[in-house]
């Protein structure tokens, strides 16, 4: 499971490293970005441009009477992503974006509780989190909510020491593909949430137990912390 996830660079840099094409979104960072938050993604515009959109964590599917059933979309689980019914009409038309983070939190069991962890890349950089959108109306009010999810696959050795799931995290090389400005088929599209991001190129660390606050949400909470003796 993917829960928590930290978005701290500048959407001004993440424009120039994701190369999107659209004005840069208002967007303050957060150290403790939770569902149904609203939060920066890139995916494809109709012009087939990459655009930096502000969505709401918790893909609402389209025909879904309650937008509350976002709040159980938080992740899709890539071996059951083209099937499940509140993801497979996103994945089949093409609805995929990536979701840039500097960081996400998972909680380790222990002996003396559940200690949170940080999880980074190892050169400091964002990673791309593998996602699905999708635009949903209410039909009481007419709004229209565009939502999106994370998905996840089975764990590297790092990610595997602290929790049983990871997030589907892409390299640079595969976001053209993901995104859907080159033409891919579903195989390989699975095939490449499948696979686990490498260890080696991640690095985690204790953090304070407050980040399982959401009311919490400051550049302490991504400092590492001491583990108790």
């Amino acid at each position: 499971m993917c829960g928590r996830v930290v978005q701290k660079t500048p959407m001004s840099e993440i424009r120039v490293l994701f190369e999107t094409a659209n004005p840069v979104p208002n967007a303050a960072a957060t150290y403790n970005g939770a569902p149904t938050d609203t939060l920066p993604v890139v995916r494809l515009d109709r012009d087939g441009r990459r655009s930096l959109d502000l969505l709401r964590w918790g893909l609402v599917p389209w025909w879904s009477k309650d937008i509350k059933m976002g709040a159980r979309c938080i992740n899709a689980m890539a071996e059951t992503v083209a099937t499940k019914p509140a993801f497979r009409d996103a994945f089949t038309r093409g609805q995929r974006c990536l979701v840039p983070v500097d960081g996400f939190y998972e909680w380790k069991k222990t002996a003396t509780g559940k200690q949170p962890y940080a999880i980074v890349s190892a050169d400091g950089l964002p990673l791309a989190m593998a996602g699905l959108w999708e635009r949903w109306k209410d039909g009481v009010s007419g709004d229209t909510v565009q939502s999106f999810t994370i998905i996840t696959t089975a764990p590297n050795a790092l990610c595997g020491a602290i929790h049983d799931r990871m997030p589907a995290i892409l390299p640079p090389e595969k976001w053209a593909a993901w995104l859907g400005e080159r033409e891919t088929d579903a195989d390989e599209l699975r095939w490449m949430i499948l696979r686990p991001y490498p260890a080696e190129r991640m690095r985690a660390y204790p953090v304070d137990a407050r980040v399982g606050n959401v009311r919490n949400n400051d550049p302490e909470l991504f400092e590492p912390a001491s583990l108790a003796a």
